[in-house]
């Protein structure tokens, strides 16, 4: 829950900043009053099947700023060895994010950075697939996505592009 302080900002239960405006579905705030996209929870602890499961439906449906929040609860809550693998997820949701909002440099710099550490971590823990992850795919996918933008140079369709992250069919 969150209340106002007497400084006027949002704050939880425990007195931390968090900003109450209802977001669209790209995460993006709109006024108070209006009606957004439910928010999804922070700081939750899933099974890491759990996580791709979640995070998928919420790219399926075009929200990949809140897939990202997904991939960023496990990165901070995983263990320490598949901490760059959340993280490099967690770019790459969020790279289709800034590519969505029209921030196409921001987008594909994040979808290159990404698609290199989702790399980089499989060949050094030597797992292309955990978790049924198509890791070289959503590589391919990241890298030709940032290409896109960077030519057209404008918004993609974020339910359109949305990666399949187990790969096609599964």
């Amino acid at each position: 829950m969150t209340s106002a302080s007497d400084d006027g900002r949002d704050r939880d239960a425990e007195g931390r900043a968090r900003n109450a405006r209802p977001r669209d579905g790209l995460g993006r705030p709109l006024p108070y009053g209006t009606d957004g996209v439910e928010r999804q929870p922070e700081g939750v602890v899933r099974a890491p099947e759990e996580t791709v499961t979640e995070a998928q439906a919420l790219l399926t449906a075009g929200k990949p700023f809140h897939a990202h929040e997904v991939f960023e609860d496990a990165w901070k809550s995983g263990p320490h060895e598949e901490r760059a693998l959340w993280r490099g997820l967690a770019q790459l949701a969020v790279g289709l994010t800034h590519a969505a909002r029209g921030n196409v440099t921001g987008g594909a710099r994040l979808l290159r950075r990404g698609a290199a550490a989702v790399e980089q971590w499989a060949a050094e823990t030597g797992r292309s697939r955990p978790y049924g992850l198509d890791l070289a795919g959503l590589a391919a996918w990241a890298r030709e996505l940032a290409d896109t933008v960077d030519k057209d140079g404008a918004a993609v369709d974020a339910e359109v592009w949305a990666p399949q992250l187990r790969g096609e069919g599964a």
